[in-house]
């Protein structure tokens, strides 16, 4: 696994453990002198159920070759996600252009309560109880954004807790005010 060092990624094309899953498959069209071009838009998330997940977008005139453009650009964007037991830490809400996903942790047993855009986010993660809500809109592409950036939102409490507790006890210290920022 080579590290990113930009983006914090794991870069996971050498691995053959990723699960894909494809969430919708668009067929669009370029008008052009000749006629219409016809070409497949593929929405593919990967993961591999152990807090490892992806989303890429893949285009091309074949739905195969868009399957498999997608799941190598999804391979790219890989994150890991906090997992508390086999549900998220702790509730988030997030938005991608007009779509927004609400995420809850759930009791063990509940399950997985999702649509099928989120469902397959929250599966391939490996979240096995979880709420949640697709809000205003439900496109597929803009619900997969917004779950994923939903997932890379959570955070780990003990984490955040001892690095609030550091910040209390050992404080930064004071900037100087130049003196001519204080005169009027």
């Amino acid at each position: 696994m080579m590290m990113d060092q930009q983006r914090g990624r794991r870069d996971y094309r050498d691995q053959g453990a990723m699960t894909e899953r494809v969430v919708r498959i668009s067929r669009v069209s370029k008008v052009v002198k000749g006629g219409r071009h016809l070409s497949f838009n593929a929405v593919v998330v990967v993961g591999d159920g152990e807090g490892h997940v992806g989303i890429g977008m893949g285009k091309a005139d074949a739905v195969p070759d868009a399957v498999r453009k997608g799941a190598t650009n999804a391979q790219k964007n890989v994150i890991f996600v906090n997992l508390k037991d086999n549900t998220i830490p702790h509730e988030v809400i997030a938005t991608y252009g007009a779509s927004e996903v609400m995420m809850k942790p759930a009791a063990a047993g509940t399950g997985v309560i999702a649509g099928g855009a989120v469902r397959a986010v929250v599966e391939l993660v490996g979240i096995k109880d979880i709420l949640t809500k697709a809000r205003r809109s439900t496109n597929p592409v803009n619900t997969v954004k917004a779950a994923f950036k939903g997932l890379t939102m959570l955070k780990d409490p003990e984490a955040e807790m001892a690095k609030r507790r550091h910040l209390v006890e050992n404080p930064p210290p004071r900037r100087q005010q130049r003196g001519s920022q204080r005169r009027r």
